[in-house]
């Protein structure tokens, strides 16, 4: 690992990784399983570490057919998921765990054009089963992200499979490139492909609240906040993060609101103030049905199967 310029500066702490350039800054936690600090420019984006997500706030529909009760194991896993192992490649080449003392061997100047952390979770449920996420940092400070879960028989229909950022503030705006509207698998006909902007984090004001605010077949999607948590910085200046599909677009949720505070509440003025922006990147989502609230389940090929493997993956660009 020589020391150039032009390369990603390497910093390995006793339980995290940092990876460093010239207007970026992140920082990977052993222990918590992802990335903990995403600091472009002095803003940081990133509240909590980043986790697979497998759960949806229930909806009308969902209460109607039973969904959420057959597939109640998802919300534990979606809560409490299990970090079980980390792995660490520079350059395309694993190496030892680089924790106490092994981190020791290393300088303060190490560099590469590459380094990818890869976390092994296990999921809560009856039968386990296991999800990876990975991350790779290139010296532009773009973070590619491949999300992985294994399939397992005899689990229950999965609600989503996707990865949940958790941001420090509540975001101003949201630009994205995709389709029109509020979209899920079986409805999507009516979204037309374009640019478009939302101000703000909408919520829909259903009586008892729900998921909503899916956006399906996505291209990419930029968050502009103009607020952080850091009394030392008392600018209100807008900065923004993008977020890019890879080989195939994903769908996207942009709200104030995790899927459990959101399942929490049963009507609407009992929400939380909105605080945080809460960005949920999927691979797979479930539809929503609709024909018979009050039964009828989703059709068959707007199901998610958790007995069959799931991958996806898109991109982090920093903005500067």
């Amino acid at each position: 690992m020589e020391n150039t310029q032009t390369k990603l500066n390497l910093v390995f702490g006793d339980g995290s990784l940092g990876a460093k350039g010239d207007h970026f800054s992140y920082i990977f936690s052993y222990e918590k399983g992802g990335i903990e600090s995403l600091l472009i420019d002095g803003k940081e984006w990133i509240y909590r570490a980043p986790k697979p997500t497998f759960w949806r706030a229930t909806t009308d529909n969902d209460r109607g057919n039973h969904f959420s009760e057959k597939s109640a194991m998802w919300l534990g896993t979606d809560m409490f998921i299990k970090l079980t192992d980390f792995s660490v490649s520079v350059d395309g080449q694993q190496i030892t765990k680089p924790i106490a003392p092994e981190n020791n061997k290393y300088s303060d100047s190490e560099t590469a054009n590459q380094v990818t952390i890869s976390y092994q979770f296990e999921t809560n449920t009856i039968p386990t089963t296991t999800t990876s996420v990975s991350y790779t940092v290139n010296s532009k400070g773009e973070i590619t992200i491949a999300v992985d879960y294994n399939g397992q028989n005899g689990l229950p229909e999965l609600p989503v499979f996707g990865l949940r950022f958790i941001m420090p503030t509540a975001a101003k705006s949201f630009d994205y490139d995709g389709l029109s509207g509020e979209t899920y698998p079986d409805r999507i006909d009516g979204g037309i492909p374009g640019v478009y902007h939302v101000t703000g984090l909408p919520v829909t004001p259903y009586m008892v609240p729900q998921d909503c605010g899916m956006h399906m077949n996505t291209n990419e999607v930029t968050i502009t906040r103009n607020s952080t948590q850091n009394n030392a910085d008392p600018d209100d200046n807008e900065f923004k993060l993008t977020f890019k599909a890879n080989d195939k677009p994903f769908a996207f949720s942009c709200l104030p609101y995790t899927a459990e505070e959101l399942e929490n509440a049963t009507h609407i003025e009992e929400l939380p103030p909105a605080r945080r922006t809460v960005l949920s990147v999927f691979g797979a989502v479930r539809g929503v049905g609709g024909i018979d609230s009050w039964g009828a389940d989703v059709e068959d090929k707007y199901h998610i199967s958790a007995e069959k493997n799931i991958h996806f993956d898109f991109k982090v660009v920093p903005i500067e």
